[in-house]
């Protein structure tokens, strides 16, 4: 095989694609909740009570949103360095 029948496959290539962002999820909920629960769990019982509750439903929304503001800002700066690129090209 010379290697070109593989990323030539639009098939393969969406599979690899979603298999790409499933394990990028995998490993961000596995973040989150590492992060979550060494900030909020003090000592594991039986059920949360309402304090450790609130703690990690805020520590996920902050959590969601600092990646959320991180992915835009590299969305962002990428987008810059292409137009700066393109632009010195000319």
């Amino acid at each position: 095989m010379d290697g070109q029948g593989a990323t030539a496959d639009p098939q393969l290539q969406h599979f690899i694609e979603i298999e790409s962002q499933k394990q990028r999820f995998q490993q961000l909920v596995h973040q989150m909740t590492e992060v979550c629960w060494e900030k909020c769990m003090d000592k594991p019982g039986p059920k949360l009570d309402s304090r450790t509750e609130m703690c990690f439903v805020n520590c996920v929304e902050r959590f969601i949103d600092t990646s959320q503001f991180i992915l835009n800002r590299l969305e962002q700066t990428q987008r810059s360095r292409g137009s700066l690129t393109e632009s010195m090209s000319e």
